[in-house]
């Protein structure tokens, strides 16, 4: 049965004697609103450690002015079942007050891999991602900490946040997991129209798109964005925000391309902003 754990000192005490058992611990930080794609890592960690927890925190810092924080979809009973379901032991379930009893006089800055793509979008949106990644991973201490390849660059920053602060934990990315139709599951899925749920399926189709004329061996950045670009005008009614091309994980702008890369896109719609990507290996 999973246990709802709503103290950081209480979190603490539990990691800590798990340690001391010599237990490996496997962790997914969400922010709730459980989807498949969330439950696919938790299963992973499951079956890879002895003990698994998740964090559903919503998390103030990463979130703008503008942005959708107060109207989050927020369900801790429907997203204790599903989780209790692919045998997560504990959720961590603090308040903002217990996480944040003032604001943090100590700045993490993500740096460098922020200023691009969804960070130049969202200024600010991934600080607060380092910010409270540092503090879940202090509390928790987990052996293996489980990321969705949705996020592409979250995930290629907390691997170098990982490495610079010398934190003991494997990162591990987890492909995305998707409708039968080919949409990214996300919890801002909830938002889109019925038409805009119709019209979405056609950012992986655009991506697929890009896919495809990079296997015909299109090397020309320019003409692989105009192509998908032209895909998502013709085929949805969102504004497109982002269609880009970066080498991956180091997140350098690929005019030709060379190496490994991932393509990514936002698109904003009436309530939702979907973003999606596909990656390259060289």
């Amino acid at each position: 049965m999973t246990k709802l754990i709503t103290t950081i000192d209480e979190m603490k005490n539990i990691t800590k004697a798990l340690h001391d058992q010599h237990r490996s611990i496997g962790f997914i930080p969400t922010m709730g609103a459980l989807h498949d794609g969330h439950l696919k890592m938790m299963s992973l960690s499951a079956k890879e450690n002895d003990v698994t927890i998740i964090s559903i925190f919503v998390n103030p810092l990463q979130f703008g002015p503008h942005e959708d924080l107060d109207s989050y979809p927020r369900d801790i009973k429907s997203d204790t079942l599903k989780a209790d379901s692919v045998g997560v032991d504990y959720i961590f379930h603090p308040t903002e007050k217990e996480m944040y009893p003032e604001l943090p006089t100590i700045e993490v800055k993500a740096g460098r891999l922020a200023s691009v793509l969804e960070g130049a979008e969202r200024p600010g949106h991934f600080d607060g991602v380092v910010t409270v990644v540092n503090k879940l991973f202090n509390i928790v201490r987990p052996s293996t900490a489980y990321f969705g390849k949705k996020d592409a660059q979250q995930l290629a920053i907390v691997k170098k946040m990982v490495e610079d602060f010398n934190h003991s934990v494997e990162i591990k990315g987890v492909d995305i997991v998707r409708e039968a139709d080919g949409l990214a599951k996300s919890s801002r899925n909830i938002y889109l129209t019925d038409d805009e749920r119709l019209e979405a399926v056609h950012l992986y189709k655009s991506l697929c798109l890009a896919q495809s004329l990079y296997v015909q061996g299109e090397r020309n950045s320019a003409k692989i964005i105009a192509a998908t670009h032209a895909y998502l005008e013709q085929y949805t009614s969102g504004t497109i925000e982002t269609v880009a091309i970066y080498s991956y994980p180091e997140l350098i702008e690929q005019h030709v391309i060379d190496g490994s890369i991932f393509i990514s896109l936002a698109v904003k719609f009436s309530k939702a902003r979907l973003i999606d990507n596909i990656i390259i290996e060289a």
